[in-house]
């Protein structure tokens, strides 16, 4: 599906920030708007509907967004996002933002945000303060109340539970995010943000040496081969092969054991930067030539050029041909070297589809 026709979403920071100007809008003019106005931070602007708004005292006032992500799978899709909003008088304007229910707290070091910090990027947090100037000059002339707003999200905690946040270090609930305030649907921005992030915690912990993995199965099994190391140092790279190596050079990580399936050992191998299984017949193709040159079995090649996927290659492969499966081992570190420009060791591990080891660079 090509992701320039799906539907673009916005962000929960986008949402908060629609929370915040219906809310406001309610406590200065006394209508609770149906809809308002969001502009993101790059440019264009969205009219999002309003879910609710309640009015708790003559100054403070919450709203609820139902936050869209349009076509992207997002877990917080259809999530309802909150916001308290207290006016205070003040000669000048001043903004304060915290975290309520469901939003997330920083506990651990290496994030945007500070530890004890409400986990609300600086994007939102952006968002937020134009939504207030907005309102507050439409309706009011200019900027002369203090604003205290209380981001919530009635079921982030239980949200949380289906993000890598806890490992990250983000306790009770979501992370209000977003760069732009725009999701665009299938987008790869969000998940290197998150591959970033864990690098980053990693660091600030002076962890060195991490473990990478495609996705939770792979991870599964390499927390069951390495079980000295903690959860910070487990990285989560789904198909971003140059990417995460990129963002470990960045903070200096000094190992990277990659734990893969076969099949993404392959892609690497063949130095791609991006493991999409749309690459499989080229895949393929390559790694036939691989088995024709180190096996000297046209027969066992023509299998492996006939395969369906890398995985029922593997199953003509393994284990009779250990030496062709190091071939891929030591193809895939070379790619990584190259990625990384020679500033980070590397140790290939290659699972068997039950989580066995097939290779291992450095048994």
């Amino acid at each position: 599906m090509d992701s320039k026709k799906l539907k673009k979403g916005f962000t929960t920071g986008a949402a908060a920030s629609a929370a915040v100007k219906a809310a406001l809008e309610t406590l200065i003019s006394g209508n609770p708007p149906q809809s308002v106005v969001i502009d993101f931070l790059t440019k264009g602007t969205r009219t999002v509907p309003v879910e609710r708004v309640s009015r708790i005292s003559s100054s403070c006032c919450e709203a609820v967004i139902i936050k869209d992500a349009g076509d992207d799978p997002d877990i917080t899709h259809k999530a309802e996002i909150g916001a308290r909003v207290l006016l205070k008088d003040s000669e000048d304007l001043k903004i304060t933002i915290t975290g309520g229910q469901g939003v997330g707290k920083v506990t651990k070091p290496g994030l945007e945000l500070g530890v004890g910090e409400p986990a609300i990027n600086p994007g939102p947090r952006e968002m937020i303060f134009r939504a207030v100037h907005a309102v507050l000059e439409g309706y009011s002339g200019g900027p002369s109340k203090g604003v205290e707003i209380e981001v919530f999200v009635p079921k982030g905690e239980e949200l949380a539970k289906k993000t890598l946040n806890a490992r990250l270090g983000i306790l009770g609930g979501i992370s209000i995010l977003g760069t732009t305030g725009i999701v665009t649907p299938l987008s790869h921005e969000a998940y290197i943000a998150t591959i970033r992030a864990g690098i980053a915690v990693a660091a600030a912990r002076d962890i060195h040496t991490l473990v990478f993995t495609t996705g939770r199965r792979s991870e599964r099994f390499a927390m069951d081969m390495f079980p000295g190391f903690g959860e910070e140092a487990f990285i989560q790279t789904g198909d971003f092969f140059k990417a995460a190596i990129d963002a470990a050079v960045k903070k200096e990580i000094k190992e990277i054991i990659y734990t893969v399936f076969f099949g993404k050992a392959v892609k690497m191998a063949l130095g791609f930067e991006h493991t999409h299984a749309a690459k499989s017949e080229l895949t393929l193709k390559r790694l036939a030539s691989w088995t024709e040159k180190i096996t000297k079995d046209s027969s066992l090649a023509g299998d492996v050029c006939r395969a369906n996927t890398a995985r029922h290659a593997f199953s003509h492969i393994y284990p009779d041909h250990p030496g062709l499966i190091a071939h891929v081992g030591s193809k895939m570190l070379e790619s990584a070297g190259l990625f990384a420009g020679g500033r980070i060791r590397f140790r290939a591990v290659i699972l068997d589809f039950e989580g066995r080891v097939a290779f291992d660079s450095n048994p």
